[in-house]
Order: structure tokens, then C-alpha cells, then sequence
């Protein structure tokens, strides 16, 4: 009856950003039993955090599109009938959409949330047995950290530990890995500025992977990994062998995505490329060595690319 319920189902980056609580919660409250529920494509990144004992895959995304399916309502009044043979204590909806609350009215225990003024959809906080306030301007990875603390009674730490072990970088065939694809043409980078980077770190004796997650992404992955020598296209896999190729990489360089976080949380070394969103709220934190350029309406060149990656590898 100890057991403790987080809700956090999406997206890859607000998944990523969430691990750091759970770190904390872990830490600090020794012997209870942490379950996660996670949109189910995510689930095999949420199941890498080695204090998750149980996942609970949730396919919102997958039903919404097939709403009249009989098949989908068989599968959410089953997700709904496990939610209710629980016996959580603690649930914690760090997500903090109407979405979620939904998935949260469904559980028994005693429910946390943010309150209405901590929150992006007000709506959603009346579903909340206990409110907090955490203020909006804090950084994601901070207003997951704390609403957990305040949930589960104790401080966090100043230090940020996502829970994943780094992988060793690989000293007889080190690679860096170009993250080019994002959800918004806005936040894209320009091919001829992946060609500058990649074609400088290829002279330099790293071999470019190039992972791609849709099929006009792959068709920029076929370009740039033609005019970039030593180069290869990382075949779409599961998420957590794509996290397990970030672990062992020697840099990472990436847009606002995803997987730019991911990398943030192995600490490796990496280069965020901002252009129209800005990095303060939701940009890559970590203990590795990050170096963030450009910002909303600021165009960060190639060069200054270069530039970084000489710093960071010295």
C-alpha cells in the first residue's frame, strides 16, 4: 500500500526530462515501490531507469485515432480495469494535462498535481487530491524534481541524476551522432550547416551516424550522409538501442528534440542547436559537458559549431 504511481506519458523529451524525479524518489524514500505510466512507444526508454519496478503502458495516441474500434475500447477498459485492482498510495501526475488527469481520476491512492496556477491546462487540477504550486518559469527537469519532493515530503539535491549509467566511449572507433530530425520545420537546421559539422568531425577521424525517425528524415539522412565521408545511417530501431548508441558516443549534436535530452541524460558530450525556441525552460541539463547555441530567431553557423566541439573535445 507503499507504492508509488508517477504519470508522465509524453513526449520523448518530457519522458527524459521526468527520469531525474524519479531518481529522487527513489533516494529518498527507500523501500517503496515505484511504477511509471508512459505512452507505450516510450516505455522502453522508461523501463532503462533501473528504480522503475513496474511500466504501465498507456496507448492514448494509438486509441485516439481509432476511437470507433471495438478493439480500442476493449484495450482502455482494460488499461482502466489494471489501474483499479492497484493499490498505489502516491500518485503523482507530473504531466499536467487534461489528458493525464483523466488517466489520473481513473487510479485509487491519494493524488498530486500541480494547482491551477502551476499548471498549463487548469482544467486538469481539479482532478488532484493535493495541489502544489511550482512556478511555470522553472526549468522542466526542476518542476518535475519538485513537484515530486513536495508530493512525497523531502528537499531535493542541487545535483540533476537521470538515473541511466554513461557507456564508455568507444576509443578504437569513436563516433558522433547528428540529430537532425524534429517535429518542426521551425527548429530545423540547414543541410548545408550538418554537412559543415559532419564533414569536419569525419576529418577528424570520427565516423558520423546519422539516426533518422521519419521517412522525409531519412530521405535528409540519405543526402547528408552522401556528402559526408565516413558516415552511416542508424536504421530505425526501438528506443532504448538508439539510447544505448547515445551512450557510447564521443559527441552528439542535435536540435531541439527528443533526443537531444537523452544524450544530456548519459552526459555525453553534446551540442544543442536552438533556432526558434528558447533553451532556458526546456533545454538540455545534465552533468556532461553541454554547450548550448543560438536561441528563438538567433542562427547559429557551422562554425560555431566547430568551434564548440573543439572545446568540448578538446
Amino acid at each position: 500500500m507503499r507504492d508509488i504511481l508517477f504519470v508522465k506519458t509524453s513526449s520523448l523529451g518530457d519522458v527524459v526530462h521526468h527520469m531525474p524525479a524519479v531518481t529522487d524518489a527513489a533516494r529518498h524514500c527507500p523501500g517503496r515501490k515505484l511504477s511509471w505510466i508512459v505512452e507505450e512507444d516510450f516505455a522502453p526508454l522508461a523501463r532503462l531507469h533501473p528504480a522503475v519496478s513496474d511500466i504501465i503502458p498507456v496507448a492514448a495516441r494509438r486509441w485516439r485515432s481509432s476511437i470507433l474500434s471495438a478493439s480500442t475500447w476493449n484495450e482502455m477498459r482494460a488499461f482502466t480495469k489494471r489501474l483499479r485492482e492497484r493499490s498505489d498510495e502516491t500518485i503523482i501526475d507530473t504531466q499536467g494535462l487534461i489528458r493525464s488527469a483523466l488517466i489520473v481520476r481513473r487510479t485509487r491512492g491519494e493524488k498530486h498535481g500541480y494547482d491551477s496556477d502551476s499548471i498549463r491546462e487548469p482544467l486538469a487540477s481539479r482532478v488532484y487530491d493535493i495541489k502544489h504550486k511550482v512556478s511555470r518559469t522553472l526549468h522542466a527537469v526542476t518542476r518535475n524534481r519538485a513537484l515530486t519532493a513536495l508530493a512525497l515530503g523531502y528537499t531535493p539535491g542541487d545535483a540533476i541524476d537521470y538515473g541511466l549509467p554513461r557507456a564508455q566511449a568507444s576509443s578504437a572507433s569513436p563516433y558522433a551522432i547528428l540529430q537532425h530530425g524534429t517535429s518542426r520545420e521551425a527548429k530545423q537546421w540547414r543541410e548545408v550547416d550538418w554537412i559543415g559539422i559532419g564533414q569536419w568531425l569525419s576529418k577528424r577521424g570520427f565516423e558520423v551516424v546519422i539516426p533518422w525517425g521519419s521517412q522525409p528524415e531519412r530521405v535528409t539522412s540519405e543526402r547528408l550522409a552522401a556528402a559526408i565521408k565516413n558516415s552511416r545511417i542508424l536504421p530505425r530501431q526501438p528506443l532504448d538501442l538508439t539510447a544505448r548508441t547515445i551512450a557510447s558516443a564521443s559527441l552528439v549534436v542535435g536540435v531541439d528534440t527528443g533526443l537531444l535530452h537523452l544524450a544530456a541524460a548519459y552526459g555525453v558530450p553534446l551540442i544543442a542547436i536552438f533556432i526558434a525556441t528558447e533553451p532556458g525552460l526546456t533545454g538540455p541539463v545534465g552533468q556532461g559537458p553541454i554547450r548550448v547555441l543560438g536561441g528563438k530567431g538567433v542562427y547559429p553557423s557551422f562554425v560555431q559549431a566547430i568551434a564548440a566541439a573543439e572545446a568540448l573535445l578538446g
